[in-house]
């Protein structure tokens, strides 16, 4: 029985990947928070949403995207790489 819950899991996933709209929860699942979450993010203004009825809300995976992609934090090499970039273009003098 395990096996089997874990396969309707596979299957819910994957049906979610191949959507482009989604609804509150299907959108709180592909996020992986919480459906209050994501209507705070809504209400907030920090996520678009399409409301064609009225009611309920629905919601682009392209701009859910887009919203878990912003804000990229960089690796402490890539740093390194641009602090030294920095340095050889000659626009910092060493004291």
């Amino acid at each position: 029985m395990a096996e089997l819950a874990k396969i309707i899991e596979l299957i819910t996933e994957q049906n979610l990947l191949k959507k482009e709209v989604l609804t509150l929860g299907e959108t709180a699942t592909y996020m992986q928070v919480s459906a209050s979450h994501i209507y705070k993010l809504h209400c907030n203004g920090e996520l678009s949403s399409y409301c064609p009825t009225g009611k309920k809300l629905y919601f682009k995976r392209s701009e859910l995207n887009e919203f878990l992609l912003r804000n990229r934090q960089s690796s402490s090499s890539e740093i390194e790489q641009q602090t030294a970039d920095y340095l050889i273009k000659g626009r910092v003098s060493i004291a």
